[in-house]
């Protein structure tokens, strides 16, 4: 198993960062089968093989991700990808 961290800062409040979070939350449903569902100030997202927590906080995002074996192996484009994705989601 792979797990991904990814932290990013922002300046929006935790009510507009946790906006943006739902936001790519269903982007992530449609694109790639993720399933969210909120817990207070956290994200969950699930599907076969990877189960991830986004953790909003006032001043910052915190992606934690854990992938099964079979997709494993592609951690560090997954990595790259989820960057990419909080980027722009925070811009």
């Amino acid at each position: 198993m792979a797990r991904i961290t990814v932290e990013r800062a922002h300046s929006l409040g935790k009510e507009e960062a946790r906006a943006k979070a739902d936001k790519l939350a269903q982007k992530l449903q449609a694109q790639y089968g993720l399933e969210p569902s909120w817990s207070g100030d956290t994200l969950n997202l699930k599907r076969s093989g990877v189960k991830g927590t986004v953790q909003v906080a006032d001043d910052s995002l915190r992606i934690d991700v854990e992938l099964g074996l079979l997709m494993s192996a592609m951690s560090g484009t997954i990595k790259s990808e989820i960057e990419k994705a909080l980027d722009k989601a925070l811009s």
